[in-house]
């Protein structure tokens, strides 16, 4: 057995049971691949991150209760916040080395965290069969990011009011599916559906907003934008257009301290 401490932190959230839950382990050496998919599918949260200290900081790695995913926001936000907690880094700034997106950054700037995070440029497309019959709702337009759709609609009831049936959200080729609508009193609102992964709706999606940010940037033309996901859970982002890159800020709260007993056979 191996004995591995992890977190539960409430990322974009300033108290407890709200925003968006993640585990984080932060680790001395890698485990094994499936070990560590085996840990998030029994944590069954939307994500869990393993960090390893390394000489440029800490690479990264997110996975959800069915696969690893490329990049998640709110997951790093938690593993900054726990590192920062824990005394681990007294910088006030710390890179993270991630497989597929390359350098990622949080710094801490009083009371909030901010994720700095390569833009993901939307790309206007046909919306795909099926989907908008799967969302419930035909959107004003569809735009493509690397990994997500993007799916515009009027006002921020029609995102509020979206049902989808994840049975068919499934069968859309991509990771996830954001819906997105001018704000009522904030720049924009969005929700974050991604069934294929083992996550109906994400509570709060970091990793969106790399390709929300671009898109209500050259709508609104605005460089410095407040936004908020609209889930039963919920979420306030403080969001920064920097060109090829953008700036995500938000709160962090840690839930729970527990101890993983692991076999470090069979994996």
């Amino acid at each position: 057995m191996k004995k591995q401490i992890m977190y539960q932190v409430d990322a974009f959230a300033s108290e407890l049971f709200a925003g968006n839950p993640a585990a984080v382990c932060i680790l001395d050496a890698w485990l094994p691949e499936d070990l560590m998919q085996a840990i998030a599918s029994e944590n069954n949260l939307s994500e869990t991150a393993f960090a390893l200290p390394v000489d440029a900081g800490y690479e990264i790695r997110w996975f959800t209760p069915e696969n690893e995913v490329a990049l998640c926001g709110h997951a790093t936000l938690a593993t900054a916040h726990v590192l920062f907690e824990t005394g681990k880094v007294n910088e006030d700034r710390i890179q993270f080395l991630s497989r597929e997106r390359g350098l990622l950054h949080v710094s801490r700037e009083k009371d909030q965290l901010v994720l700095n995070f390569p833009l993901d440029p939307p790309e206007a497309v046909v919306l795909p069969e099926g989907l908008a019959g799967a969302m419930g709702a035909h959107p004003q337009a569809c735009y493509r990011g690397q990994t997500d759709y993007l799916l515009i609609y009027a006002k921020q009831g029609d995102v509020e009011a979206l049902n989808p049936d994840y049975s068919l959200l499934q069968r859309i080729d991509c990771r996830g599916i954001i819906a997105s609508a001018p704000g009522d009193g904030v720049d924009f609102v969005s929700r974050f559906f991604a069934p294929g992964c083992g996550v109906p709706e994400d509570p709060v999606t970091g990793s969106a907003h790399t390709l929300l940010i671009p898109y209500w940037h050259n709508r609104l033309s605005k460089t410095k934008m407040i936004a908020q996901q609209r889930s039963p859970r919920g979420g306030e982002l403080q969001c920064e257009y920097l060109g090829d890159r953008v700036r995500i800020g938000g709160r962090a709260v840690t839930y729970m301290k527990a101890e993983l007993y692991l076999p470090l056979t069979n994996f």
